[in-house]
């Protein structure tokens, strides 16, 4: 098994945040495939992946460029090789076992009722402090969050990297798309104990680009869809 990291980022000169990633990810040890001012983060993937010609139990993790991973070496290996198990699709450390017919795995009501799971550390932009997001007890899940996702190439190939056709933006909802996609095949997602502090809120809802995907998944899947 090898462990490849795809990092999209938008410029070759990277920031400190992105630098530390790099190392840590390095340090797994996965070789780490920075992909620079892609058209899509769906053709970023898929290029990198097509790039390797990886056999089926390889592990691809595919992260944000503004994240920490505060886990050890060893942890990291330990959780994203479950994503090797056989039936087992994406591993990650934030998702809901409950996506309901607005498609917004986060949204507040299911989670006050109990259905997402995972915790993600975040930080807001001019702010020095990180703030626990605890959604649930890591579990099975419908979709996950995709600042941090972890899958063996195996999975990767059943699902498909390439952008679906309707979906029309370039950049939003992959996530859902491939783990839903990953659960409607039959494979089980999960959360993992993954400690991740990202340097952002994550915050998409007033984004024209995330609502039209939003929308346009809605119309394509069944939903709600439960664990």
């Amino acid at each position: 098994m090898r462990i490849y990291s795809i990092i999209c980022t938008r410029n070759k000169d990277l920031n400190p945040i992105t630098q530390k990633l790099v190392s840590k990810l390095s340090s797994v040890p996965s070789k780490v495939l920075l992909m620079v001012n892609q058209k899509s983060i769906f053709s970023g993937y898929k290029k990198a992946f097509d790039k390797v010609n990886p056999d089926d139990s390889d592990i691809f993790i595919m992260c944000h460029d503004d994240i920490e991973i505060n886990n050890t070496p060893e942890e990291i290996v330990k959780y994203i090789g479950i994503a090797n198990a056989e039936g087992y699709g994406f591993v990650g450390p934030a998702g809901t076992k409950l996506l309901g017919e607005d498609a917004v795995w986060w949204e507040q009501g299911r989670w006050k009722d109990g259905h997402h799971s995972g915790q993600v550390y975040h930080k807001d932009k001019d702010s020095p402090q990180f703030h626990q997001t605890y959604y649930g007890p890591v579990s099975k899940v419908v979709v996950l969050d995709g600042l941090f996702l972890a899958a063996s190439a195996k999975t990767l190939r059943t699902v498909g990297l390439e952008k679906p056709k309707y979906l029309e933006g370039p950049w939003d909802f992959y996530d859902i798309h491939y783990t839903f996609s990953s659960y409607e095949k039959g494979l089980t997602n999960v959360t993992v104990p993954i400690n991740i502090a990202h340097h952002s809120r994550g915050e998409l809802v007033g984004r024209d680009g995330w609502n039209e995907n939003r929308m346009a998944f809605i119309k394509t899947h069944k939903l709600p869809a439960e664990i």
